[in-house]
């Protein structure tokens, strides 16, 4: 029988993934700001869960929110992300995680644009790209 990826141990992601893959989406890592293969990426496509293949975001709600990380204003569909209340590191924030595989993608603050006011804030670690064809 072959496991899902929400029922993978911890060794078993850490062979799936690359070091900073599984400390950014299993430990609750984050990239440094600037450095993230997606955070200036340009192309049409979808943003999917690097650990599930989930799809996530949308590039048509990709924007530049000079953060250094990948932001959007909205997920691709109701429902992919989960919401969790974080209070590490002295701060208070709502940390997104995938709602299939619990993988840790970043953070959702009120400042974004319209029409949502959202920044969804996300590793790039945590995602793979689909281009559109």
């Amino acid at each position: 029988m072959n496991k899902q990826p929400e029922d993978l141990a911890p060794e078993e992601w850490q062979r799936k993934l690359t070091p900073e893959q599984y400390e950014v989406c299993r430990c609750g890592g984050t990239e440094r700001a600037f450095t993230g293969k997606y955070w200036q990426h340009k192309e049409k496509g979808t943003y999917v869960c690097a650990c599930c293949g989930t799809a996530l975001f949308s590039s048509e709600h990709k924007y530049d929110s000079g953060s250094g990380w990948p932001s959007y204003w909205q997920p691709i569909s109701a429902g992919v992300i989960k919401e969790v209340r974080d209070s590490s590191h002295g701060m208070l924030r709502t940390e997104v995680r995938c709602a299939k595989c619990d993988s840790h993608l970043g953070h959702v603050f009120t400042d974004g644009p319209e029409p949502t006011g959202l920044r969804y804030c996300i590793n790039s670690a945590s995602l793979d790209f689909i281009a559109e064809t």
